[in-house]
């Protein structure tokens, strides 16, 4: 195998493949990439047996063949090359190291056979259909925050996926939550996906697949299957594993009668949060919402530090309810507000049970937040 790459066009590369990678495991073929050359093309693989992330690379090659080499070391020489460099790799074949040559510079990396790197792209993904980026950076962005990090209730590790129905239209719907919150994300259903089953995308694969897709502009096609799901992103192709599970029927946990409305300007309120809740240092301490009509007062308290305190009258709020509170955890409250464009609308039952919050201009989103007792 040997070819010629530019710095840029490799690093960025490089930089996509070599994220999956684990920095600690037992078994060694796992820390290295695959680089193979075949008919003129340059192919990156690396995988964790969960995600695969396959890159083709632009290159000027010159003889076909395989290796694999230490994921994060060639990262690492390849990232403090200069800019504008031209890098050579070269590796005849078996045993020998592959050699990587810019300027005047030269190193040889140990390899791995290629046999021993594991395949994760066989088997078919009978359903199939495409979403543009930025659906699916929406998706992504509006419930990844909701997913679980509790590792004994594995099935709430990721975002159910799913086609349902809303207001007796069908949708793709994205669920996630962590029995705090919980978050539900909507997008019209793209042609190919009705038959599709409900799959569970694990919190690993959301944060790699969000990274490749931050600043693609055009259609991502996915394919799945009951076991697997594949996204093909312009040259670069992650397939993952789902989550062997059930999501619990979230539905039952989504208010349907709060009827006390409270309306108030996103960064006005984000703010104020922000504001009262530095008086504590510990994440978990909770705001204080005190509601009258047309008056919102936000409040924390901290035995080591003191209290704070912030009013917003009507020129801000709009709440025509009767007297009310409650409180949550501040950066619970932050995480939603932060997927809201201009006003924020709560809709309450009283101090102690769970609260329905929305974008007051899009109701393509909802979010339930549990209540703390303060």
């Amino acid at each position: 195998m040997k070819l010629k790459a530019d710095r840029a066009t490799l690093l960025k590369a490089l930089a996509h493949v070599q994220s999956v990678v684990e920095r600690r495991n037992t078994i060694p073929i796992l820390a290295n990439v695959m680089i193979a050359v075949r008919d003129g093309k340059l192919t990156l693989t690396a995988t964790d047996m969960e995600i695969a992330v396959v890159e083709d690379v632009a290159a000027s090659t010159t003889r076909n063949g395989a290796c694999t080499a230490p994921a994060a070391t060639l990262y690492e020489i390849v990232r403090k090359l200069p800019e504008g460099a031209e890098i050579e790799l070269d590796h005849p074949g078996g045993d020998a190291q592959l050699a990587l040559r810019s300027g005047r510079y030269d190193t040889k990396l140990v390899v791995l056979p290629t046999e021993d790197f594991p395949s994760m792209t066989a088997g078919a993904l009978p359903h199939r259909f495409g979403l543009s980026a930025q659906q699916l950076r929406d998706l992504i962005d509006r419930t990844r925050f909701a997913i679980s990090t509790e590792e004994t209730r594995y099935y709430l590790n990721g975002i159910y996926l799913h086609v349902t129905e809303s207001d007796g239209v069908k949708v793709l719907r994205a669920v996630a939550t962590d029995g705090h919150r919980l978050a539900r994300v909507e997008e019209p259903l793209p042609e190919g996906a009705a038959a599709m089953p409900g799959v569970i995308i694990p919190r690993k694969t959301v944060n790699e697949l969000r990274k490749l897709i931050d600043e693609v502009s055009g259609s991502v096609e996915i394919g799945l299957s009951d076991t697997r799901i594949q996204f093909q992103i312009d040259q670069v192709t992650l397939t993952s594993k789902l989550i062997d599970g059930t999501f619990p029927e979230y539905e039952r946990v989504i208010p349907r009668g709060n009827d006390k409305v409270l309306r108030v300007g996103k960064k006005d309120f984000a703010d104020a949060v922000g504001r009262v809740a530095a008086i504590s240092s510990e994440r978990s301490r909770p705001v204080k919402l005190s509601l009258a009509r047309d008056l919102l007062v936000l409040s924390a308290n901290s035995p080591e530090q003191g209290t704070a305190t912030e009013e917003l009258d009507a020129d801000h709020v709009k709440y025509e309810a009767g007297p009310l509170e409650i409180g949550f955890q501040a950066r619970y409250l932050n995480d939603i507000t932060d997927q809201i464009q201009d006003e924020v609308e709560f809709r309450f039952s009283d101090g102690s049970a769970p609260t329905v919050v929305q974008d007051a201009a899009n109701a393509s989103a909802l979010y339930v937040l549990m209540p703390m007792r303060v």
